[in-house]
């Protein structure tokens, strides 16, 4: 491996190993990684390490597939359970559980070890293993509507501006109005409300929510549904604090979640764990820079988090990055070339790994370049180097204790001292069951929320409606018996007069009446208004 000839690069030209190796050499504890490579050789006496407190200054682990990144992460994480830091990783091809159990000591190992100086011991970490929803072996991991927000949600739903700003329109109406969004179901609820007839009119004064836009969002809602959503949205609510434990022996507990079962919706996975370093940006308290971190969270196929990705999901997981250092959190993204990362997120990432890089299409030559450009001047041809990497190396640059970079060097790294591959499942299950957060988590609740109330309101809205127009019904069928009784009346037969009527009415009557005189017609008269005749 050549040695540069740029000038700006400070090097001792007698020793360049012994220069680079001693930007390494820390004063405080510090995670070995590997042994120095240079000219093609590897020097064991020349070790390359990491400042535990530097851990929170996050970092970044990238290569070509196949390169050995797995590996460096399972490497790190316990070197740093065994300084007492909890570690959280995501594992997507389902080998990673192995952390949990001793390593073999097989002769390739041994090599390894020899190569580097390293005293290797086969150690397994305290584990906890995790799953969303219940999808798969672990613990279920569930997150409610509500907090994992409109941001993150139209990241997964694939979502524009326009459509985000309207999500972001229903969770304040949401919030505003007492409608707890625990679940997919109650979102759902909360859209078909507002642009139905009754709920149109709620957000007139604040926008109003199209119905085309409400269209885009339930259908988009509906695939993700398809996707097993629904399994992993819902209560109990996983806390975050819990990856944050050790074990009664010191030692930082591994938090594994298990994505195997879910490796074919990275789109999915990926927001999912920025919500996980969300939540816990959200509720940890500032505590500046500390001796050695909280906890450290590697983010696995960290590209797929930033595919398609809005202006303002960026910013936000911008701005994530670089307060969360200050709760005591470090932050790994692994993935395959720097460029996958953009700049103002790669800016926060002062730890560098990087494993070998293929050039075999004119875009593999591309990103070679630029990821040589992102790297301190070297005492390397880096382009050369790069391609020229074995598995199980790497070319490293950290921040010393000082916050300086370190020289970029050339590393073969330790053999990681647990299993390098997944534990039995039977045995993983058992673990999982053993774990305490197991009952807490394990069954899924259905609390009344907004789906609920909604239901509930339109029940009650829908039984008022029947009952009024029962009664208007009931009215207006009175009024057409009333009308139909008139009716009758008028075409009813007068009756036949009673004997009595008969002769009262007879013109003989009517003259012997003339005849008889004014006294009896004034008796008559006086009998009709209920006086009687006095008797002599």
């Amino acid at each position: 491996m050549s040695q540069s000839t740029d000038p700006a690069v400070p090097a001792d030209s007698a020793d360049p190993a012994g220069a680079i190796a001693a930007g390494y050499a820390f004063t405080g504890p510090a995670l070995d990684l590997g042994a120095l490579i240079w000219d093609g050789a590897c020097l064991p006496d020349r070790r390359i390490r990491i400042p535990l407190g530097m851990l929170n200054r996050h970092g970044l682990v990238a290569g070509a597939t196949g390169t050995g990144k797995t590996k460096t992460l399972q490497l790190i994480a316990e070197q740093l359970s065994a300084n007492g830091v909890p570690v959280f990783l995501a594992d997507i091809k389902g080998d990673v559980s192995g952390i949990s159990a001793p390593g073999a000591d097989t002769e390739k190992v041994r090599a390894r070890a020899a190569e580097v100086g390293q005293e290797w011991r086969a150690t397994g970490c305290p584990g906890e293993f995790y799953s969303l929803g219940g999808i798969g072996p672990g613990i279920p991991l569930r997150a409610t509507v509500t907090s994992f927000g409109p941001v993150l949600l139209s990241k997964v739903l694939q979502l524009n501006r326009t459509q985000e700003q309207s999500l972001g329109l229903i969770f304040h109406y949401a919030d505003s109005k007492g409608l707890e969004l625990f679940d997919l179901k109650d979102l759902r609820a909360v859209v078909a409300f507002l642009v139905s007839e009754r709920g149109k009119a709620e957000l007139k004064g604040i926008g109003g929510l199209s119905t085309v836009t409400a269209g885009v969002i339930l259908r988009a809602l509906t695939a993700f549904e398809q996707q097993g959503a629904s399994e992993f949205f819902g209560e109990p609510e996983f806390d975050t604090s819990e990856f944050l434990r050790t074990a009664a022996d010191g030692r930082g507990t591994v938090s594994v979640l298990e994505l195997p079962a879910v490796q074919d919706k990275p789109q999915l996975f990926s927001t999912f764990l920025m919500w996980l370093l969300a939540d816990l940006y959200a509720e940890l308290p500032e505590v500046g820079d500390l001796e050695r971190p909280k906890l450290v969270f590697f983010f696995d196929e960290a590209h797929l988090l930033f595919n398609g990705a809005s202006k303002a999901f960026l910013d936000s997981l911008t701005r994530t990055v670089r307060l969360i250092r200050s709760k005591g959190i470090g932050v790994f993204f692994v993935t395959q070339t720097p460029k996958d990362v953009p700049a103002d997120v790669l800016a926060q990432l002062g730890n560098r790994v990087q494993h070998a890089l293929r050039a075999f299409t004119p875009d593999d030559a591309k990103a070679l370049k630029a990821t040589v450009k992102t790297f301190p001047h070297s005492a390397y041809d880096l382009e050369e180097l790069l391609t020229g990497l074995g598995t199980g190396e790497a070319v490293i640059t950290v921040l010393s204790e000082n916050g300086a970079p370190t020289p970029v060097a050339a590393t073969r790294l330790r053999a990681p001292q647990s299993l390098m591959g997944p534990v039995d499942a039977a045995e993983l299950d058992r673990a999982v069951k053993a774990s305490p957060l197991y009952s807490r988590y394990a069954e899924a609740v259905d609390r009344e929320s907004a789906y609920e109330k909604i239901s509930a309101e339109q029940a009650a809205a829908e039984a008022a409606a029947e009952a009024a127009a029962a009664a208007a019904e009931a009215e207006k069928q009175a009024e057409k018996e009333a009308k139909e009784a008139q009716k009758s009346a008028r075409r009813a037969p007068k009756p036949d007069p009673s004997p009595a009527e008969q002769v009262v009415g007879s013109g003989i009557f009517r003259s012997l009446a003339r005849s008889v005189g004014t006294s009896l017609g004034r008796e008559i008269s006086r009998s009709l208004f209920g006086t009687a005749r006095r008797r002599r």
